[in-house]
């Protein structure tokens, strides 16, 4: 289990807007979470900036407020580990990065002969492939320190507001604090 570290003073994530922007993500992964145990097997997602968040899924408003309520009491009463989710744009970012790096060093370093750079080619899957296992914890661990606080403080619910653009249904999380 992963906890959030405590950020020195001045650092660059105690800027206000960074702060709210963390806070809300570990408020939409912990609902997330929630929704997930709810609903098991239904597809969802979220997506977070400084005003709230985000979730994109079938469901009723009602569930939502539900599940975004209990969510913050959750985080408040200490379940830190609601802010971290393995479907995080972070460990896509960092998978994707780990991955590209590896795969591209061994290619590159065979320079532009072509017969080189196949002979690689299976040097190069087998070590993009570790470096997507390896980017699993690293991702996790980025969003602990980085991208999501698992401390809400004065954060709190305004609204829960219903979207619906074609087949996709989504919620607006206000939040605010």
């Amino acid at each position: 289990m992963l906890e959030n570290q405590p950020q020195k003073q001045g650092s660059v994530l105690d800027i206000p807007i960074i702060s709210r922007i963390r806070r809300n993500h570990g408020l939409e992964h912990a609902t997330l979470h929630i929704l997930a145990q709810r609903f098991p097997g239904k597809s969802m997602a979220g997506h977070s900036n400084p005003e709230g968040f985000w979730i994109l899924g079938n469901l009723d408003a009602q569930d939502v407020r539900s599940a975004v309520e209990r969510a913050l009491e959750r985080l408040r009463a200490g379940e830190n580990q609601l802010a971290i989710h393995p479907n995080c744009g972070t460990n896509i970012v960092v998978s994707g990065v780990a991955a590209g790096l590896a795969a591209g060093s061994v290619m590159f370093s065979a320079g532009k002969d072509r017969r080189a750079r196949l002979e690689r080619l299976p040097l190069a899957v087998t070590l993009a492939t570790f470096a997507l296992v390896a980017a699993q914890p690293l991702g996790n661990a980025l969003q602990a320190r980085v991208t999501t606080s698992n401390e809400p403080g004065d954060l709190r619910v305004v609204d829960v507001v219903p979207a619906e653009k074609g087949r996709i249904k989504a919620h607006r999380v206000v939040t605010e604090g």
